[in-house]
């Protein structure tokens, strides 16, 4: 890591802190590319550590990112470590960040999820474990890449959720660590994949979960795992 970039991080006492947080990020958004919801250096991940957000840098693969790569900025999305520029979506993990307590975020170009995107206004309750994203997933409307715009649809789209579909883009979801806001992705890219496999077989209509059932599988998800 270059001295500047050192200075500034030892500042706010946090210096390794923020590079095992870059590490765990990098390793993140290499997972999106081997496990297919994202091609080339499409997608982007962030991290928070403390007022600093870390995010993947615009444009460059992420099997060639090192650790004096790491790239950040304040929550004004001033940077604040690294010479590289951070991804186009900037306003749109620094959004997040501000309507909500997350602490990880991941936009994913995923291709089932994308599909879906297109053909309906919110994902059909399919499965049950739309409960994990807080209820059915909201389609937010389109808007360029990279805007205010669409930052301010997403928010709307995930207002009371935890991930949301971006229309003709992908997905977005978030976190209190990078491997709940990855694995709230992937589950959003499997329900999408199972609606678009039931919905194409002729003839037949999926059966769909009806709002009370969700809100009674919302609760038992309450106690899921491991306790203590």
């Amino acid at each position: 890591m270059s001295e500047q970039r050192g200075d500034r991080t030892d500042r706010g006492d946090q210096g390794g802190e923020v590079s095992a947080a870059w590490e765990a990020l990098v390793a993140t958004a290499r997972r999106t590319v081997a496990d297919g919801l994202v091609v080339g250096t499409s997608g982007n991940v962030s991290v928070r550590v403390g007022d600093i957000v870390l995010v993947t840098p615009s444009g460059v693969p992420y099997d060639r990112l090192t650790p004096d790569d790491v790239t950040g900025v304040d929550l004004d999305g001033h940077q604040v470590l690294g010479t590289l520029v951070p991804t186009s979506e900037l306003p749109l993990h620094l959004a997040v960040y501000e309507a909500t307590d997350a602490t990880a975020v991941v936009h994913t170009h995923a291709v089932h999820a994308t599909a879906v995107s297109t053909l309906v206004e919110e994902l059909p309750l399919v499965h049950y474990m739309a409960a994990a994203l807080g209820g059915p997933v909201r389609v937010a409307p389109y808007a360029t890449y990279g805007s205010a715009e669409l930052a301010a649809n997403a928010l709307r789209a995930l207002d009371g959720r935890t991930g949301c579909l971006l229309r003709n883009h992908g997905t977005l979801t978030h976190g209190t660590g990078l491997d709940q806001a990855y694995d709230r992705t992937a589950q959003l890219e499997w329900m999408c994949r199972l609606w678009l496999t039931a919905s194409s077989v002729p003839h037949l209509t999926p059966t769909l979960l009806t709002h009370d059932q969700l809100t009674e599988v919302t609760e038992k998800l309450r106690g899921y795992g491991q306790q203590g």
